[in-house]
């Protein structure tokens, strides 16, 4: 007897012998990796889903918004530089942070909201200078920057140190 399930990407139906069952394949139409689930259990009763209870959906949905707008804020909450004449300083975490977002954002060419970024970065020169310094001198990058070319990695980061001056 052959197992039956549908690709989760093209929605074609799939067949496949029970050996299968419980391993990963990829699918006959599009290559897909899809799971194949284990074959039926004769004599095993099938259990109905239960119905979603559209409260508890309609919470969660508000409950993540809520965790997305206070994790927004606080990525995004900005120490006002000192006094003229007084250097400013800011957590090195959140300032990291902010370096990477501005690499990302650069790396992904979106130049408007790397621009920002930068503005956040500009008043603590002295901390951005020596966390960028340090992320030249690491042979491995940031995990989030990754997937940048470490060529055009270096080329940001030197552009921004200049800016740093």
């Amino acid at each position: 007897m052959a197992i039956t399930f549908v690709c989760e990407c093209c929605k074609k139906k799939i067949n496949a012998p029970d050996e299968a069952g419980g391993k990963w394949g990829k699918c006959p139409s599009c290559g897909f990796k899809c799971y194949i689930p284990l074959p039926p259990v004769e004599g095993e009763e099938e259990i109905k889903l239960a119905p979603i209870d559209e409260n508890d959906e309609t919470q969660y949905r508000e409950m993540m918004r809520e965790t997305y707008h206070i994790t927004e804020e606080l990525l995004h909450e900005i120490e006002e530089p000192g006094e003229p004449g007084h250097a400013a300083t800011i957590d090195e975490k959140v300032l990291t942070v902010r370096i990477i977002k501005y690499l990302g954002l650069m790396a992904a060419g979106s130049l408007d909201e790397a621009a920002n970024a930068s503005n956040k970065i500009t008043p603590y020169k002295s901390q951005a200078k020596k966390i960028l310094e340090k992320m030249l001198s690491d042979e491995i990058p940031e995990p989030e920057l990754a997937n940048v070319p470490a060529k055009v990695l270096t080329g940001f980061i030197r552009n921004m140190l200049t800016r740093l001056g």
